[in-house]
């Protein structure tokens, strides 16, 4: 592995490669309400065999690094929304615990789980939100408001869990969930964003804890969290998540959501061929 690190060419470019990740994971968080993981999780996934780290924890640090860069990108996302008054208080405060409970157990979950469960979680689910964003019709809803208990709080445990489980920031899930329930879209990820941090914070102490154990860690980790990869993506993710979040309030988004599926109906693919 450090003779990996010795190689400077392939240092810059794999920088390179993650800052152009956290740009384009930036602008999506602010943007969508999917949240930076989505992407990043599947490029660190695809970049970190290249120095040398070992299938069976690549994907656990692909998901811990993602969950520490999610914590800075939802504070400048949600700032944004909040001041554009597209934060639902009043559900972060029913559902915040909730969120956080789901997060304990998926972090837990995803630490017992093999590496195999893990990328194939993230594949099944990948292509469950590629799926909905590609065919769901636009204003599609299936009653005017959230259900009540216990199936409200059902929906947020499942948010945090499985977000927890991909390393993704929340609003993957949080926004086509709120938006079934007739929430207004920007109102919806606004809410994903603030979100985001409940789900980040605790995840990544989880994974930076639970890998403190490991062996084979590469250098720049601190237990699942790699902060050569965190230092790369974070910087860009915070310049651009209130871009994202600007143009969210002016544009149709409706084109590029489809064209976001498609990335996340291969990045799907392509993480079930690497199971085989």
């Amino acid at each position: 592995m450090s003779d990996q690190f010795s190689n400077i060419p392939l240092l810059v470019g794999m920088i390179a490669t993650l800052a152009a990740t956290g740009v384009v994971g930036g602008i999506l968080a602010g943007l969508l309400g999917v949240g930076g993981g989505i992407v990043i999780v599947p490029v660190l996934f695809h970049l970190l065999p290249f120095f040398g780290v070992e299938d069976d924890i690549r994907m656990h640090i692909a998901v811990g690094t993602s969950l520490a860069t999610i914590i800075l990108t939802s504070i400048s996302s949600a700032r944004s929304h909040y001041k554009k008054g597209a934060i639902d208080t009043q559900l972060l405060k029913s559902w915040g615990i909730v969120i956080f409970l789901g997060v304990l157990g998926g972090t837990w979950m995803a630490n017992m789980v093999n590496a195999t469960i893990l990328t194939a979680v993230f594949a099944v689910l990948a292509l469950v939100v590629a799926a909905n964003m590609a065919f769901r019709p636009e204003g599609a809803h299936l009653a005017e408001k959230l259900p009540p208990s216990p199936i409200k709080e059902g929906l947020a445990l499942f948010i945090g869990w499985f977000s927890a489980m991909m390393g993704i920031g929340g609003g993957t899930f949080t926004v086509p969930i709120l938006t079934l329930f007739s929430y207004p879209i920007r109102k919806a990820v606004g809410t994903a964003s603030a979100i985001g941090l409940i789900i980040a914070i605790p995840g990544t102490v989880g994974f930076l804890y639970s890998g403190l154990s490991v062996d084979n860690l590469p250098p720049g980790n601190i237990g699942y969290v790699n902060i050569i990869g965190f230092l790369a993506i974070v910087p860009m993710t915070m310049l651009f998540a209130p871009v994202g979040a600007k143009i969210a309030h002016s544009i149709n988004t409706g084109l590029l959501k489809k064209a976001f599926a498609f990335f996340l109906f291969l990045t799907s693919l392509r993480m079930f061929y690497s199971l085989l």
